[in-house]
């Protein structure tokens, strides 16, 4: 027989009756719920209003039903149940939960007995709702316990009645909540600020434990011991318990953050129970994390001021700000024009033009003349970032997010947020990082290496590059939407060979610049100077015309100025002519691509052999042509030139 020795007999109703009326009238007297079946057609035969009740159903509807559907999910331990019966007469279970109209299935103390009619046996179910089983034998063992300690309990209520009712204008004005346990951990009275913050009644908590209704688990929702409650050691060990980081929990099955005081309370020298003070302080950690929140904000803000600040500093060290765009030429002209349409707006700029021709210079004056020129214009050379290091140099990275990364970097995009980043060298961007820059162009969102969080960041972009994009994008080598991205305002700087109206003035800035840096004062670029300029075709632009010139500035003896030239030159159709100095050309004849090729080929071999095979460095060729070893070593690798082969 399942469930042990049974604390409440069913009521018996096999007696033998003349009538259904006589039938259907026991029945419904009988306070417990009453359910007579056909164990072999599975059939219920009779029931009482008691079964309406519990099941919460109409007659038609209980009684079309198979017994077999009272317990859906408990089907096998049902059937093991009535067969019991069957074979010994009764049966007896507390773990089976009878469906019912509307919620869950209700848990019921089932009693089981078997009768006859005719040659068929029938089952008489009992059942009685567990719940309120469980409260009647509460309410016999706590009658026992007073019966057994009736003074006691008298004495412990007494004072506890004394205590409300003495207080009574004090614990209906305070705003904290305040509530009595006696030494049982029962609730003992429990004033209005409770009830609302609770959500429970007090004549609902009111000789109930309070720990397990509203103190049972801790904030994680790991369960909380009574032996570890300061609450219950109060009236342990008569000490004052202050506590400032739990949570009580509310009716409806939410908590919040309390801070308590359990103040014993003693009678003779008797521990009876303890008082307890406590208030609601959901705002004070709120307000507490909303200070937290701003202080990490501040810390963000300083950290990327910080960073900001020593990009600007390195940015002033490279002397930018003596930089600026000089010519009268029609193409400059042009150039400017573009400048003014498109600053104003947050338009993609794509400038193309072969190296040394300013295209860093021609971002700076969009980004000036842009709203966005309070806030940072941020450069990245992509040629120059390592492929292992491209998303922590783009968006960042946190602490410990690979080996190495011993504290959080501030990506590049982060740090634009609000200005404007400049892509110089674009397409040496491999195709794998290709993908990454297109989502934060396109969404403006990105995630730092390491962490899930999106960030969001405004950022306008422009990009530089001297390759041909859309010969890459018909190789595939560089991806049409990323490039349709970046060119949504393209600007082609003109090479120096175009713009030889503008030679004179650019020579006589950097001369300028020069001299006073070099503390050579006096020094003037002559007509013929000028004309010798005019008549070099210029493959490192204007940053070779800048380093030349530097170089005449370095050499000039006695106030006279000597111009170098830096390589070999090789006239088509003439013989090769090896000189040290800028001569004219023998004429203004148009060159061919073909030949310009050739030209840039020669130049590249002949300052390689110059610089005995060294491209980077103080005494390096990229240096001697006025041109970023990234950008040379490029040139090096279109050509197949190999420039270990020039080493002695």
């Amino acid at each position: 027989m399942e469930g042990g020795l049974r604390s409440m007999s069913a009521p018996s109703i096999l007696v033998d009756f003349k009538t259904n009326e006589q039938w259907h009238a026991a029945l419904d007297s009988i306070e417990a719920a009453v359910i007579v079946i056909d164990p072999y057609e599975d059939r219920i035969l009779q029931f009482n209003d008691a079964a309406l009740r519990l099941t919460g159903m109409r007659g038609y509807g209980l009684g079309g039903m198979a017994p077999s559907r009272l317990f859906p999910d408990q089907l096998p331990a049902f059937t093991g149940l009535s067969l019991e019966c069957l074979h010994t007469g009764s049966a007896w279970s507390t773990s089976l939960a009878i469906a019912v109209k509307e919620g869950e299935p209700k848990p019921v103390e089932l009693y089981l007995s078997t009768y006859s009619e005719g040659d068929r046996k029938r089952i008489v179910m009992t059942f009685f709702d567990l719940r309120l089983v469980k409260m009647r034998r509460a309410e016999t063992e706590v009658l026992q316990f007073y019966r057994n300690r009736q003074a006691p309990v008298r004495e412990i209520d007494d004072v506890f009645r004394q205590l409300e009712r003495g207080n009574q204008l004090i614990l209906h004005a305070a705003g904290e909540g305040i509530y009595g346990v006696d030494a049982e951990g029962l609730t003992t009275f429990l004033n209005p600020a409770a009830e609302r913050m609770l959500g429970w009644r007090a004549e609902e908590l009111i000789g109930q434990a309070a720990h397990g209704i509203f103190h049972h688990s801790h904030e994680d929702g790991t369960g909380y011991a009574i032996k570890a409650c300061p609450i219950y050691a109060a009236f342990r060990d008569g000490l004052v318990h202050r506590v400032t980081d739990e949570v009580f929990w509310r009716r409806d099955g939410s908590c919040f953050p309390v801070e308590y005081t359990s103040t014993p309370i003693q009678e003779k020298g008797k521990l009876l129970g303890a008082v307890v003070v406590f208030r609601d302080v959901s705002e004070q950690r709120k307000g507490q994390q909303d200070l937290l929140n701003a202080l990490d904000e501040v810390e963000r803000l300083r950290h990327r001021l910080e960073l900001e600040n020593a990009y600007l500093q390195e940015e002033l060290s490279e002397d930018y700000a003596h930089r600026e765009i000089v010519g009268n030429s029609q193409a400059v002209k042009h150039v400017l024009r573009q400048i003014e349409l498109v600053a104003p707006s947050n338009a993609s700029v794509l400038i193309t033009g072969e190296s040394g021709t300013g295209k860093e210079l021609i971002a700076r004056a969009i980004h000036d003349a842009s709203p966005r020129r309070n806030r940072p214009l941020i450069r990245v050379n992509c040629a120059s970032i390592p492929r292992e290091l491209f998303e922590s140099e783009f968006f960042g990275h946190a602490k410990g997010a690979f080996t190495g990364a011993v504290s959080e970097r501030v990506g590049r995009f982060e740090l634009a947020d609000g200005g404007t980043i400049f892509l110089d060298e674009i397409g040496e961007l491999p195709p794998e990082h290709q993908s990454k820059l297109l989502r934060i162009l396109q969404e403006q969102q990105f995630e730092r290496v390491g962490e899930t969080r999106t960030r969001d960041v405004d950022v306008r972009v422009i990009a530089a590059t001297n390759r041909d994009l859309q010969a890459e994008v018909q190789q595939k080598v560089f991806r049409e939407d990323l490039y349709f991205r970046l060119n949504v305002f393209p600007i082609e700087l003109p090479p120096l060979r175009e713009r030889l109206e503008d030679i004179p003035l650019l020579a006589s800035l950097f001369l300028k610049r020069a001299s006073s840096r070099l503390n050579k004062p006096g020094l003037q670029i002559s007509l013929g100077d000028a004309e010798r300029l005019q008549g070099y075709h210029w493959p490192g632009n204007i940053r070779e015309l800048e380093n030349v010139i530097e170089r005449a500035v370095i050499t000039a003896t006695d106030g006279r100025l000597r111009l170098h030239v830096p390589v070999t030159i090789s006239i088509p159709a003439e013989p090769e002519v090896e000189t040290d100095l800028l001569e004219p050309a023998p004429s203004r004849k148009i060159l061919t691509e073909a030949d310009r090729l050739d030209m840039e080929r020669a130049a590249l071999e002949e300052a390689l052999r110059t610089c005995k095979g060294r491209v980077s460095g103080p005494n390096g060729a990229a240096k001697l042509m006025g041109v970023k070893p990234t950008t040379l070593y490029s040139r090096l690798q279109r050509y197949g030139i190999n420039a270990k082969a020039f080493k002695l």
